[in-house]
């Protein structure tokens, strides 16, 4: 069973509130959607929208020529004559997914016209786009509603529009009212009524049944499904192609286009352009969905994988990680420590432990960063030990002047000092840091990827900053953690873990 996937992220995922891309944001999407992702099919955005909209998909629309692709990038057009027609093919593209009105109550409310009139104007339209060169895929909006309280209307658009030059009939359930056996009954009358003819589904999340439904609507038999990056979409979103890819895989064995391991990464770009956050706890491109926390799957895991689904990261681009909280056990501890190459005998481990319990009680978040540190700390270990060490520094704060900051730093036994200005006391100080790694010792200094700040609630003044950054240095990702009562010294904490992790690897 082969089902393809139309990714409308570009068009109605845009539609989520807060959610404009800009020209160059939509043009790597649909580029990483169609080259990487590989994807059938992308829907980039509703005709007539806006000017910049238009120069938008021009760009889109001018790249998919050169690749070869243009007959797989469509958009949106209405039942309007040959304006969404015109303005399609001004935008350099040559599919229109056509919005007609799949209830009576759309049709007859909305546009003020009857069955006839209404199928009328879409004959027009489709007529007109045949002569213009277009591909026509036609949406019945509002389709969920028409099943349920005008079949009869639905069945009446159906049998006058198959006889049209129409590719696919796409099939929305557009307030996303459908539970799953209602989709497969529905669907299941369309594929027999109409069995040599393309259907689409396309759902919505309001009841949290937009994958459910999916799955119900192949079932049914729907040739192909529409979905958004991260669930994107109005309202509580779209079906998440990366759920629906996974889904459709393990329990049906559909294939699809779909090349797994690039959607995490792309997941993350999308995240990052839109300014929606995934949730930690998403499946497949969460950042915990495939951390173990609790001792015994760990210890389950190193025995024959007794904890593994078919879910296994590898596939999605990730990796396994053990969580360090107070329900580790020893092993989610080695799991940790054969990461980082280390070993410890029972009585220190055993130390290790109750530490991480601790901090864990105290709501801190431990990392595998946070690991040598904590050996070094429980196991009585000097701060002698680190390369790098931070002997002194000087931030000053002075209204109408930028903050500047002086330090002194120990790297393998020598020091050197420097002052820099810059936007905030910590920029002060990562700049003079970045003179004397690159202007002194001559070498390439990480980059910050993420800056994280949590303060725990109750508005107490003198309360832990949590402070936790990402960095990158050369292609490893990591993050390191400070915690202090001010914001400022719990970054430069975080950031001294960070030089010291990195002497390590020089």
């Amino acid at each position: 069973m082969r089902i393809e996937i139309l990714d409308t992220t570009l068009r109605d995922g845009e539609q989520t509130s807060g959610v404009s891309f800009v020209s160059q944001e939509k043009l790597m999407i649909a580029r990483l959607l169609l080259e990487e992702l590989k994807v059938d099919r992308i829907e980039v955005a509703s005709a007539r929208v806006s000017e910049g909209e238009l120069e938008s998909v021009k760009m889109i629309s001018a790249w998919a020529a050169r690749r070869g692709l243009l007959d797989r990038v469509e958009v949106l057009g209405f039942v309007d004559g040959t304006d969404s027609l015109n303005w399609i093919r001004e935008a350099g593209c040559r599919v229109i997914n056509l919005l007609c009105k799949g209830s009576l109550k759309h049709c007859e409310l909305q546009l003020r016209k009857s069955p006839e009139e209404h199928i009328a104007d879409i004959t027009t339209v489709v007529n007109n786009a045949q002569k213009m060169g277009f591909d026509v895929n036609v949406y019945l909006e509002d389709w969920s509603n028409g099943m349920q309280h005008s079949p009869d209307y639905v069945i009446q658009l159906m049998n006058a529009l198959i006889k049209l030059p129409i590719k696919r009939f796409m099939l929305p359930d557009t307030l996303g009212i459908l539970n799953p056996l209602q989709t497969l009954e529905y669907m299941r009358k369309m594929v027999k009524r109409y069995p040599n003819v393309h259907f689409d589904f396309h759902a919505h999340n309001d009841y949290d049944l937009a994958v459910a439904n999916v799955l119900a609507a192949v079932i049914s038999g729907a040739k192909g499904l529409h979905t958004t990056i991260n669930g994107l979409g109005e309202r509580a979103g779209n079906a998440p192609l990366s759920s629906v890819q996974a889904i459709l895989k393990d329990h049906f064995n559909a294939e699809t286009s779909i090349v797994e391991d690039r959607l995490n990464d792309i997941s993350r770009i999308v995240e990052s352009y839109s300014g929606i956050a995934i949730p930690a706890n998403k499946p497949i491109i969460g950042e915990n969905v495939f951390t173990q926390v609790a001792g015994v799957h760990a210890d389950g895991d190193s025995k024959s994988n007794l904890y593994y689904n078919d879910l296994l990261p590898e596939r999605f681009g990730r990796v396994r990680e053990y969580a360090l909280g107070k329900t580790s056990g020893k092993a989610n501890i080695r799991k940790n420590l054969e990461s980082l190459g280390l070993e410890l005998d029972e009585e220190s481990m055993k130390k290790v432990m109750e530490r991480i319990i601790e901090l864990g009680d105290r709501k801190e978040l431990v990392t595998q960063e946070d690991l040598p540190y904590i050996i070094s700390d429980v196991l009585k270990h000097s701060s002698a030990n680190s390369k790098v060490k931070l002997l002194d520094y000087f931030l000053t704060l002075t209204s109408g002047l930028k903050p500047v900051a002086t330090l002194k730093i120990s790297v393998n036994g020598k020091e050197y000092e420097e002052t820099s200005s810059g936007d905030g006391q910590y920029d002060a100080f990562m700049r003079a840091l970045r003179k004397v790694y690159k202007n002194t010792l001559g070498r390439k200094f990480p980059m910050l990827i993420n800056y994280a700040v949590s303060i725990p609630p109750g508005g107490r003044t003198d309360a832990f900053v949590q402070t936790i950054i990402t960095w990158k240095n050369n292609d490893r990702v990591f993050r390191t953690k400070g915690l202090d009562a001010d914001q400022t010294e719990a970054a430069i904490k975080a950031t001294v873990k960070m030089l010291n992790i990195i002497e390590e690897e020089y």
